[in-house]
């Protein structure tokens, strides 16, 4: 992937500030170091920074049509073009490169405004259409590429991260409070509320265009639908998973065309290793696998991942971590995640695509996204036992049921008898509520916003519950409550979360691209008609994958209980021995300073950190320890010392003429 900036002058006609489109480039060079490039109007700047995959010698962006009337630029991967570029070759147009970015210009001559309904891929982009005047931001069905958005004396600036918005001094900079109030509850904010004031992000899916003067509404171009009427109930399982085997295999096949080596991440579970198998066996017997290993054997899945790489036969990379390699990264997971987190899992994935790149890999393949559409996650078996329980409130049978969930925590069956009553009690029979499933899991996180001050406090207005409820399917209320369940994750956890903080931002911090064959929307839509049945049968989680699995993957992988991902958290500070910059950001004056927290309440919770036991510390207590201080790392690195780099003509750019 790479790095994509623009400023379009909407309401004023003045000159484009090159050295600024410049900057805004040079601060995502870690997204492209390979090449910079810049296309400049009297009406709009286009801004590239490449990291070369397809078309290594002719791929250089911004890219244009014949007559040079229909430009691009555009972070991502189009991974059906072949098939695109031969149908638009048969229909005329003629193409100067063999890259998939020039499929993008042509697609739009054919199509308008539908080109996108056509395209395989993950991508964010900009088309500006010399001849209408016209802007065309758009990004992927499920949010694999970021994209930003902002509004400044008559232009709009957009780009693919934030800090780039930054360059422009007059972007102000500044923590939204309501921003953080979903992020606090979600994990993640909801587009176009972001973390920061005043900058929007894209939502998935959509497109937005901007003429004539006028910024329009982004507008949904693709749904996904668990509708149940689709269910065919004569179908058999087999058939089922013939069918998603096909599907699988043909979004890996399309997922692995690259002019640079690809690789696959393998963490020990049965979705990495599933991809790896179908790689090994059908396109690649040559694969480099890499995976991370904690030292802390509570987080540790390394035993799995050895005997994955050992089956499959892969030359396995493996990045181990402890408590100081994580805490001492944390500074430099925030400056690139641009948001507070609760949880310290983006920081090992920090250190092993720094370890890809050292290994001279520019792309991986990884299991990202089975969980949500095939049920993987324990929430929604918690979710099944919670409404299980509901009909019998006063059931002692029933919530026993909980503990074959999260075997995975320290202490978890003790935890189950000690606090079952007073935490998955509450709210327990709110069966009616279309969130049922999240509110045990947004609960817990919402724990943070107690430690806020009271001035902080009084800023946040609106409900985060009521903010993601509007952004849902009109049918929604209609659909199966697994399927409920899953599109929460997928709208908040996965787009917001797993494929930014965790995924995208990560992996782009070492220059390195991933890619997703179960997003494939293709595979997407197939598992949204699957009974709720094949997803989640009884307690048995993706059941479905696991079927299709079973001639591929040893059983040792598919049959052992799932092992969620997870870093230590409170360890990874305060057993980590020294970290500078934690002596600064957590002290009191600074904690009050900075406004956000209350720091008698901050102190109070850090003291207990320090001398409890990482193991028995509450999920909440944990998340609050990690919710502030990255909350204050973004305050730090974006409010009050944001840095901007050196001169941009420093850097040899391309720049092209209309």
């Amino acid at each position: 992937m790479c790095g994509i900036a623009g400023i379009l002058n909407v309401t004023k006609q003045q000159p484009i500030d090159r050295l600024l489109l410049k900057r805004m480039v040079l601060v995502l060079r870690h997204r492209g170091p390979e090449g910079a490039g810049l296309y400049v109007d009297s009406q709009v700047g286009l801004g590239h920074a490449r990291l070369s995959i397809i078309d290594l010698a002719g791929g250089d962006q911004p890219i244009y049509n014949e007559d040079k009337s229909i430009w691009t630029v555009y972070n991502g991967e189009i991974f059906n073009y072949p098939e695109l570029r031969e149908d638009l070759i048969a229909k005329g147009h003629c193409f100067a490169t063999h890259t998939d970015t020039e499929v993008i210009v042509h697609l739009y001559e054919e199509k308008g405004l539908d080109f996108v309904r056509a395209l395989n891929g993950q991508f964010a982009l900009a088309i500006w259409d010399k001849n209408r005047r016209r802007l065309v931001l758009c990004r992927d069905r499920v949010g694999i590429c970021p994209l930003y958005f902002t509004r400044v004396d008559g232009a709009l600036l957009f780009a693919s991260e934030a800090k780039a918005l930054f360059m422009d001094t007059r972007v102000s900079r500044s923590i939204d409070p309501q921003g953080l109030n979903q992020l606090f509850t979600f994990w993640s904010t909801v587009p176009p509320q972001t973390v920061f004031q005043g900058i929007q992000e894209l939502a998935p899916a959509h497109l937005m265009v901007v003429e004539a003067g006028s910024v329009h509404p982004p507008q949904r171009y693709w749904q996904l639908n668990f509708d149940q009427n689709r269910h065919d109930p004569d179908r058999t399982v087999d058939s089922y998973a013939e069918e998603f085997l096909a599907l699988l295999k043909d979004a890996i096949k399309i997922r692995l065309r690259a002019d640079v080596p690809v690789a696959a991440y393998l963490s020990g579970g049965i979705d990495s290793s599933f991809i790896t198998a179908l790689i090994k066996k059908y396109f690649n017997n040559q694969l480099e696998t890499f995976s991370v290993a904690f030292s802390d054997k509570d987080y540790d899945e390394s035993p799995y991942q050895q005997e994955a790489a050992h089956f499959f036969q892969t030359k396995h990379h493996e990045i181990r971590c402890g408590y100081a390699d994580i805490g001492a990264t944390m500074e430099q997971v925030v400056w690139h995640a641009e948001m507070p987190m609760v949880r310290t899992a983006p920081a090992p994935l920090f250190l092993l695509s720094g370890l890809v790149r050292q290994n001279n890999i520019k792309v991986v393949l990884t299991g990202e996204g089975a969980d949500e559409i095939l049920a993987g996650y324990d929430l929604f078996r918690e979710m099944k036992i919670r409404r299980f329980w509901a009909r019998q409130p006063e059931s002692k049978f029933r919530p026993g049921l909980l503990r074959r969930l999260y075997h995975y925590l320290p202490n978890w069956p003790k935890r189950v008898s000690g606090y079952l009553e007073l935490y998955y009690k509450k709210n327990l029979r709110e069966t009616d509520k279309l969130y049922y499933s999240h509110v045990p899991k947004w609960t817990t996180t919402e724990h943070i916003k107690s430690f806020f001050s009271e001035s902080w406090q009084q800023q946040i207005t609106g409900s985060p519950l009521a903010e993601i409820m509007q952004t849902m399917p009109g049918d929604f209320s209609h659909w199966q409550h697994l399927s409920q369940a899953q599109y929460l994750e997928m709208s908040t956890l996965l787009s917001g979360y797993l494929l930014s903080a965790q995924g995208d931002r990560m992996l782009m911090a070492h220059s390195v691209e991933g890619r997703f064959p179960f997003l494939d929307h293709r595979v997407m839509e197939f598992c949204a008609t699957i009974p709720p049945r094949l997803r989640l049968n009884g307690m048995k989680e993706k059941y479905l994958l696991k079927q299709a699995a079973r001639d591929f993957v040893p059983a040792a992988i598919t049959q052992r209980v799932k092992q969620g991902y997870r870093a230590p958290e409170s360890a990874a500070f305060f057993n980590a021995g020294h970290l500078a910059y934690l002596e600064d950001v957590l002290s009191e004056n600074n904690v009050a300073q900075t406004g956000y927290f209350n720091p008698v309440l901050v102190r109070k919770l850090i003291e207990k950190c320090r001398v409890a036991d990482p193991a028995t510390l509450s999920a909440r207590d944990a998340m609050a320890v990690v919710g502030i201080i990255t909350t204050v790392l973004v305050d730090k690195l974006f409010v009050r010392n944001f840095c901007i780099p050196g001169d941009g003509e420093k850097i040899m750019f391309k720049e092209c003429e209309g």
